[in-house]
């Protein structure tokens, strides 16, 4: 991988991680145009250190929310900062049991999967149709509402299925409120990544090899801004509740995935 194709494929990331469109898909789809031939544990490196990046944009985005909550948390009190942290705990239980113990099934859907990426993009059009159709309120996420979007969550782990796309969907028909819903669709995944990205490195899965250190560290870069532009639209997007546009996108993008795939079989 060239610096151009690692720029490429940190905008592509920084952009589409917050819009409901799947940053994983559209990084696989990206590889196979650009003809990519990292295995899949390659692949996989490259995408965890771009997440990386879009989830410190989220930090940046969020720094004044996730303040306030860490010190509600240490005020060890059931306040309402803490009921937040404990909603984002409990969502990310779903996440975390995928991720122990289906990695290696998980890892082998990376690495040109054009075909499976097309079909979940489809599966994710669908999902932001039916939350376009959902009356808006002003209801809070609930402890139950968690932990049915940390399953959404987990099922995005998929390339192709929009983790955005179907936490904020699933959050929005279960009757929460868009802005509400997005704001903790997106304050949820970031210990998820960062404990992933720990866990990798204790168990040494993370090599940044010599001639890959550099596309990565440009990769990242790129991610991370664009992030910021892309994280910052996005909540002023999913206020005017235009999902079915998004949706209409995925059916497209998956549609010639997946004729890209068949063809170049």
């Amino acid at each position: 991988m060239d610096l151009l194709e690692a720029i490429l494929l940190g905008i592509i990331q920084g952009l589409t991680e917050f819009l409901p469109v799947s940053s994983s898909g559209h990084l696989e789809i990206g590889k196979a145009i650009l003809g990519d031939n990292f295995e899949p544990k390659e692949s996989l490196l490259f995408t965890v250190v771009l997440h990386f990046a879009t989830a410190l944009s989220t930090i940046v985005i969020f720094r004044k929310d996730i303040w306030s909550i860490l010190r509600g948390v240490f005020k060890f009190e059931w306040n309402d900062d803490m009921q937040f942290a404990a909603k984002i705990a409990l969502s990310m239980i779903p996440a975390v049991i995928v991720g122990l113990f289906f990695e290696e099934e998980l890892e082998s859907l990376f690495g040109n999967n054009i075909l499976f990426v097309g079909c979940m993009l489809i599966v994710t059009a669908l999902l932001l149709f039916l939350a376009d159709k959902a009356k808006d309120t002003d209801k809070k996420v609930s402890f139950s509402d968690a932990f049915v979007i940390g399953i959404s969550q987990a099922i995005a782990m998929l390339p192709g299925i929009s983790r955005s796309g179907a936490t904020i969907s699933t959050s929005v028909i279960l009757g929460n409120d868009k802005s509400k819903a997005a704001r903790f669709s997106f304050l949820m995944v970031v210990p998820l990544i960062l404990g992933k990205m720990a866990k990798d490195a204790l168990s040494g899965e993370i090599s940044f090899d010599s001639s890959n250190s550099l596309p990565l560290l440009v990769g990242f870069i790129a991610a991370f801004i664009s992030g910021l532009f892309a994280c910052t639209w996005m909540i002023k997007l999913v206020k005017k509740s235009k999902l079915t546009y998004f949706a209409i996108y995925c059916v497209i993008v998956g549609v010639i995935a997946i004729i890209f795939s068949l063809y170049n079989h």
